[in-house]
């Protein structure tokens, strides 16, 4: 038994634009899947089967841990394809597969890639008559209407490591939520990595990266409910209306400790981040870590919350390598923090944090998103009020994505949603797929004097 666990191309549109150097030059919309909370697309200067270092790239997550689990669990000849880290054309990956001649390929997709994917899906069936397709990530929401309407054999929700080991062994159709339970989580086999794919990834924020970099979780889930957040509603819970309970699981300190020295042992890298949906959750975790981190010796950073731990624990970090953070604040008005985002997080105390962590010698990049359900103009300018007194070394300002599985996807339907009572589907939201493509949308307005 062959199975492929695939990252398809996606390529969208060419044009031109400028380079670093001012000079015109041809564009090319490439698309980020799986490895990204909020899958988009974005322009890059390298064509089609060329790959040219330097622009975003994750890891993909999910489907690496679920490759070696596969292989592992079921004994089949089990292959990875990442062909967004490839840069792969069509008709290269094409090609690929008519020779694999796989009987199984495993697909992970979000409402921002659905429908060039499920156009892919078709070609893939027309190609490969006799190779089962399995689809897993967000999108599987909707998996009675793929199941009805495309020749998918199986569609796995949530993180999909023992669900598509279900499907090797037989089963088919609706795989439901079966999430590894801790003691499975820290027993897992290290994910996917080989020579040709671990210097592709590069994550540039926050400040101080370095390749090659290493992107890795330390632990899966969040409890929060932002209103638009993926992974949390989708992958490490069910959790589409903000009302479930969302679980956390850490990965034990040994099992970090045995990867990461097994990582940098291989590969050599000089920089590592922690690309969890909240690394720093809780003030043992962020201990335990720095400790692990101390061990390694590489310089690290993370993806956190201003407001989960200790704040002497920020000195901590630094200490044991850290050299910047990321930290999601979302809105800079309260308002819609509370209201509409359900971010439970004071802007105030978050400042401060800010503050802080900058004191110890580490960066800070910040994350804010505009075009939320019932915000208002005056309130994205709150934002931009706001971010000019954090003194960030970078950030990120993005539009909002409407997701499948998402409270804020929810919302669409139920029109009103009980944690999030300041969200609301007037005349001035705008839904959008793709957060690029609508932060583009938004430009104009926000280059304007409120």
């Amino acid at each position: 038994m062959k199975v492929l666990f695939s990252n398809p191309p996606w390529w969208t549109d060419t044009g031109t634009g400028t380079d670093a150097r001012g000079k015109q030059v041809p564009m090319f919309g490439a698309g980020v899947r799986a490895g990204s909370r909020w899958p988009f697309t974005q322009y890059i200067t390298s064509p089609p089967d060329k790959f040219a270092f330097g622009n975003y790239l994750p890891y993909p997550f999910f489907m690496g841990y679920a490759t070696t689990y596969a292989a592992r669990e079921t004994g089949a000849e089990v292959v990875f394809r990442d062909s967004i880290a490839l840069r792969e054309s069509y008709s290269q990956y094409e090609a690929f597969l008519q020779a694999g001649q796989f009987d199984f390929i495993v697909i992970e997709s979000a409402s921002p890639s659905w429908e060039h994917d499920s156009t892919l899906i078709k070609r893939i069936h027309k190609l490969l008559p006799s190779c089962r397709i399995v689809v897993t990530g967000p999108i599987t929401s909707q998996s009675t209407k793929i199941l009805r309407d495309l020749p998918v054999h199986a569609c796995v929700r949530g993180e999909y490591e023992k669900g598509v080991v279900k499907v090797l062994n037989g089963a088919s159709g609706l795989i439901d939520f079966d999430l590894l339970t801790l003691e499975e989580m820290n027993a897992a086999p290290f994910p996917y990595y080989d020579p040709t794919y671990a210097h592709r990834y590069w994550d540039a924020n926050p400040r101080g990266m370095i390749p090659p970099q290493a992107q890795v979780w330390s632990s899966r889930g969040c409890p929060y409910k932002c209103i638009f957040c993926v992974w949390p509603a989708t992958m490490t819970g069910n959790d589409p209306d903000g009302t479930q309970k969302r679980s956390v699981r850490h990965y034990k300190p040994d099992y970090m400790e045995a990867f990461l020295t097994e990582l940098t042992a291989k590969y050599r890298y000089r920089t590592i981040y922690f690309d969890d949906d909240t690394f720093n959750l809780g003030d043992k975790h962020v201990e335990r870590m720095c400790a692990v981190m101390r061990k390694i010796n590489i310089p690290w950073s993370a993806m956190c919350r201003a407001d989960t731990i200790r704040m002497e624990l920020w000195q901590e970090m630094k200490d044991s390598g850290c050299f910047g953070v990321k930290i999601g604040f979302e809105s800079g008005n309260q308002e819609v923090v509370d209201t509409i985002v359900n971010k439970r997080l004071d802007l105030e105390y978050a400042r401060q944090a800010v503050a802080e962590i900058k004191r110890t010698g580490m960066t800070v990049h910040g994350t804010f998103t505009y075009g939320l359900p019932g915000e208002t103009a005056t309130q994205m300018f709150d934002t931009k009020r706001y971010i000019s007194t954090l003194g960030l070394d970078t950030l990120q300002e993005s539009g909002t994505a409407e997701i499948e599985g998402t409270p804020l996807h929810t919302l669409r339907n139920s029109r009103s949603l009980a944690k999030y009572s300041g969200a609301k589907l007037d005349d001035e939201y705008a839904p959008e797929l793709d957060g690029r493509v609508k932060y583009d949308r938004l430009a104009a307005l926000l280059r304007t004097t409120p």
